[in-house]
């Protein structure tokens, strides 16, 4: 049996913080869609490193250029404002062993601070821009700005897109036992909810686990 959802958020949706609603929207906790996290670094007005441990996005491209599609990303944080005066940014992948690190991050997060040394992380130069790059990082993406906009007008969270300039990928890589697995990519599941009543309050941070392998 299908649920359906409309626009409207269920009035059986109830705040657990205050803006909840404002800052997600309510198909983000009644679709439950797993996204890979990822620190996004940038460098602070003061030349302070930032980090910014995030989801909810997609890297694609053509022969034209390959890009990092990032939405939900607050307006009101340093890294927006870092890649709105930079216009730059490096995406750097870590694998769940370090999810306490980056969470390290998000709760030492002043202007004076310096985020990655706050998350026990190791800052390297990147090859093309001046944001650091994070060395404990499987996979690193140089990114210069392509855009930003307010997708929904109300000027809470931006879609950034970044044209990738750079890669530094770890060697072995390519072998799908790197890419899933505990040293592989982690993915947020945000506090799904059962749309019939509202409830659910458990997230979980997930790896991938290969279910078909095959030649192309």
């Amino acid at each position: 049996m299908k649920i359906e959802i409309g626009n409207a958020k269920p009035a059986n949706l109830k705040e657990v913080w205050p803006g909840q609603y404002q800052f997600f929207s309510h198909f983000e906790y009644l679709s439950g869609i797993p996204h890979a996290l990822f620190l996004i670094t940038t460098l602070k007005e003061n030349g302070k490193p930032n980090a910014n441990f995030h989801a909810w996005s997609g890297f694609s491209g053509d022969g034209g250029g390959f890009f990092a599609v990032m939405p939900g990303l607050g307006m009101h944080t340093h890294t927006y404002r870092n890649v709105l005066r930079e216009r730059e940014f490096c995406v750097n992948f870590i694998s769940q062993k370090y999810y306490d690190n980056a969470i390290a991050t998000i709760n030492h997060n002043g202007d004076g601070d310096d985020e990655l040394s706050a998350g026990g992380f190791t800052p390297e130069p990147a090859k093309t821009v001046k944001a650091p790059r994070v060395k404990e990082a499987f996979l690193t993406f140089e990114c210069a700005l392509h855009s930003t906009e307010d997708l929904s007008g109300a000027g809470t969270t931006s879609l950034v897109i970044g044209k990738v300039l750079h890669a530094a990928a770890e060697a072995g890589l390519h072998e799908i036992d790197k890419i899933c697995g505990g040293d592989g990519f982690m993915f947020n599941i945000h506090s799904p909810k059962n749309p019939a009543d509202g409830t659910g309050k458990r997230s979980a941070v997930c790896v991938l686990n290969p279910v078909k392998i095959f030649d192309e």
